[in-house]
């Protein structure tokens, strides 16, 4: 089965919104990458102000190839930005992934 990391993000109030933005832009490596099953950035509702990042992956060693590659490359400058210049300040304080197996999972039924 497959595996999911979850990337939890402390993101300040006045910094959720470029944090959201940088998101809905960024290049979209991810989709296109072997074994790359699902995203998705989870908003606060209550309660906390950390964003969770979900990605679920086919294998851990997909997950690395993707880590090592692309996201290495997007989060060293390498994601294209116009003319070189400074680095955008983190939209996050904090930040810390999780990793999980997935042993159940269920889908809707079917009519």
């Amino acid at each position: 089965m497959s595996i999911v990391k979850i990337n939890a993000l402390t993101v300040p109030a006045e910094q959720r919104e470029v944090l959201e933005q940088r998101f809905a832009s960024r290049a979209g490596a991810v989709e296109g990458s072997d074994g790359f099953e699902w995203f998705e950035l989870l908003r606060p509702v209550e309660g906390t102000d950390q964003y969770l990042v979900y990605t679920r992956w086919r294998s851990e060693e997909d997950f690395q190839a993707w880590m090592e590659g692309p996201m290495k490359a997007a989060h060293q400058g390498g994601g294209g930005g116009a003319g070189g210049g400074e680095r955008p300040k983190p939209a996050t304080s904090a930040s810390s992934v999780w990793s999980f197996e997935v042993v159940q999972q269920a889908a809707p039924k079917q009519a």
